[in-house]
């Protein structure tokens, strides 16, 4: 268990001194408390929340021709198969990003729609080498996003963080450039991750980079067992030494280490709308979310790339609710797992979780009135 990890005592719904009282919290008045609860997002890539509008609009700023003849054009084109059809289309939209205003610009637009889905807190991914390849300076990408990330604290409310992500098809010698590159902008990121495709990759290969990122006080995340098998949820654990693992869904194939992730209460970034869209779970009544709180897992809900997904974390909530049978103590345990998985300080921490059980009690209030 790592520092930033919370104990079982901390977040097991059981140990609530009102969870009887969510428990009678009617079916029907789920969506609005979904939407209301505070909550943190925790996997949720920036380039991924550029919609087609903004899209447009940045490559008619920046003279950038694009091979689509429309906005409409380019959403028919979300039809994706798997994560390697969508990575394509990705980083395409991403061509656009070329100023700091780009990427402020496109940092703005998300943490504004946080703040009215009640996020407090978004720890944001971003690619550093999608741009660096493309002859876009380091600082402009970084400077671009952190500069919003302090006018969504001052403006909107909302606490914002972002973490460094290496691309997993190219190699750890190039992610380790990439982590040397940024250091002089060391203080406007607090942690790295590991994304892009992820079959073929696993996190062994990236170890070095991890142990680097550690020494320079740096938290960790990786994707793991979106696509690929238990065995890289594993090596992300003891190889990486993560402190969170993002997606994890295909621990549910593995009950000793369903059991392990139970235990430390290893936090588990899961998209479910993401799933769907990538086909790993297309129908959303199969999806294990529900499984994962059942079996005491920290698990969370997150949008990953909600302009390309078809939600954001509010719409990622109320559709994998409307397909389960989950209830408001699977709110309140979603909303209380975000929240104590964040890299966030402790004291925000509190406020936090004293702020959302106030919204569940004041629930259980009108209900029983």
């Amino acid at each position: 268990m790592n520092a930033s990890t919370p104990r079982p005592a901390d977040t097991h719904l059981l140990a609530h001194p009102l969870a009887d009282a969510f428990g009678a919290i009617p079916c029907a008045q789920l969506p609005a408390l979904l939407a209301a609860m505070p909550k943190a997002e925790l996997h949720m890539h920036i380039e991924g929340s550029l919609e087609p509008e903004m899209i447009f609009a940045l490559a008619q700023r920046n003279g950038v021709t694009l091979p689509y003849a429309s906005v409409e054009a380019l959403r028919a084109a979300y039809a994706f198969t798997d994560l390697q059809s969508f990575l394509d289309i990705y980083y395409a939209g991403a061509s656009v990003l070329l100023t700091e205003q780009d990427f402020y610009d496109m940092a703005w637009a998300y943490l504004q729609r946080a703040a009215a889905d009640h996020v407090v807190r978004a720890e944001l991914f971003f690619d550093p080498q999608t741009h660096t390849a493309r002859g876009v300076p380091m600082q402009t990408v970084i400077l671009g996003l952190s500069r919003a990330c302090r006018d969504a604290q001052a403006q909107l409310g909302v606490s914002a963080a972002l973490i460094l992500c290496f691309l997993r098809h190219l190699s750890e010698d190039e992610a380790l450039q990439t982590l040397q590159d940024a250091l002089p902008w060391r203080h406007h990121f607090i942690g790295v991750g590991l994304d892009s495709s992820e079959v073929g990759h696993p996190p062994e290969k990236f170890q070095r980079v991890f142990a680097r990122a550690r020494e320079l006080g740096l938290h960790g995340v990786a994707h793991a067992g979106e696509e690929a098998p238990p065995e890289y949820i594993r090596q992300a654990l003891d190889l990486l030494k993560v402190q969170r693992v993002d997606h994890g869904v295909q621990a549910v194939r593995d009950e000793g280490l369903m059991q392990r992730l139970a235990r430390e209460r290893m936090p588990l970034t899961v998209c479910p709308l993401s799933n769907q869209k990538l086909q790993v779970f297309p129908d959303l009544r199969e999806h294990p979310l529900k499984a994962l709180l059942d079996a005491g897992l920290c698990a969370t809900v997150n949008s990953d790339d909600p302009a390309y997904f078809g939600g954001y974390v509010n719409d990622n909530l109320r559709a994998v609710f409307a397909a389960s049978d989950m209830h408001a103590r699977h709110a309140w345990q979603l909303a209380a797992n975000s929240i104590d998985a964040s890299f966030a300080p402790p004291a925000d921490k509190a406020a936090w979780r004293a702020q959302l059980d106030e919204c569940f009690a004041n629930a259980a209030a009108d209900s029983a009135a």
